[in-house]
């Protein structure tokens, strides 16, 4: 999650997550009464927190030490990926996507585990070149 709030510091838009007002950092920062993007309990119970305070400074921790490491940088796998941490995680979004991700295997890439989106191809596939219609210009 925290990479995910990093794209427009990596992009160059914001030096820092709180000021691109579309995002999970302002959700979970100054969480709203009514229309919330984020189950903040659930996430609380996944995280194994206590707390919405609690949340807060440990999330903020992540973002800065982020920021301070410079691990802003883009990387497939956060792009790429249904589900990206620990195997026994990755494993379990699987488990409950059930149907909707048949076929697809969990990866492990340097220690991180990850249940990708299947490779899309937008471009002219060669081995299907009969079934494609060039058009003229």
């Amino acid at each position: 999650m925290v990479y995910i709030d990093l794209n427009m510091v990596r992009a160059g838009v914001v030096d820092h997550p709180k000021e691109w007002a579309a995002n999970g950092y302002n959700e979970i920062m100054q969480p709203k009464d009514r229309y919330s993007i984020i189950d903040h309990q659930s996430l609380e119970r996944f995280l194994n927190i206590d707390n919405g305070e609690e949340l807060r400074l440990t999330y903020q921790g992540w973002v800065d030490t982020a920021l301070a490491e410079s691990k802003n940088e883009w990387s497939s796998k956060w792009t790429e990926s249904i589900a990206v941490g620990e195997k026994s995680f990755v494993q379990k979004v699987k488990d409950l996507l059930g149907y909707r991700v048949k076929g697809r295997k969990v990866h492990e890439d340097d220690g991180v585990y990850q249940l990708k989106e299947p490779d899309a191809h937008y471009g002219l596939d060669e081995k299907n070149i009969e079934n494609t219609h060039l058009w003229e210009s």
